[in-house]
């Protein structure tokens, strides 16, 4: 068993669920959370509202996954992240679980 965590844009929402739903991930919890992004290193011309601090509506998926699904998972978000044409993406991470009940 593997803990996924994904975080994205919210706007991602349906298509992270659908993901979950292709890789057989029937059981999973999410949370809406504001993102924030340090944008002090950023070039002033790509710093377009010249704030420091940019907040971002942001969504947090988390759901233990069997290890034979993870790599679909995977797939599908690199996929989908392929096919983007803004900046943001879909951010996936695992962890190994060595114990659960």
């Amino acid at each position: 068993m593997k803990l996924v965590i994904i975080t994205a844009i919210k706007q991602f929402e349906k298509d992270i669920k659908l993901q979950l739903k292709k890789a057989e991930v029937r059981t999973f919890s999410f949370k809406e959370v504001t993102g924030y992004r340090d944008s002090t290193e950023d070039a002033i011309e790509s710093n377009w509202f010249s704030s420091e601090m940019n907040q971002t509506e942001s969504i947090v998926f988390y759901a233990f996954v069997k290890k034979e699904n993870v790599d679909m998972l995977f797939k599908l978000i690199n996929d989908f992240n392929d096919k983007q044409k803004t900046m943001s993406h879909i951010h996936l991470a695992v962890i190994n679980i060595e114990k659960s009940n």
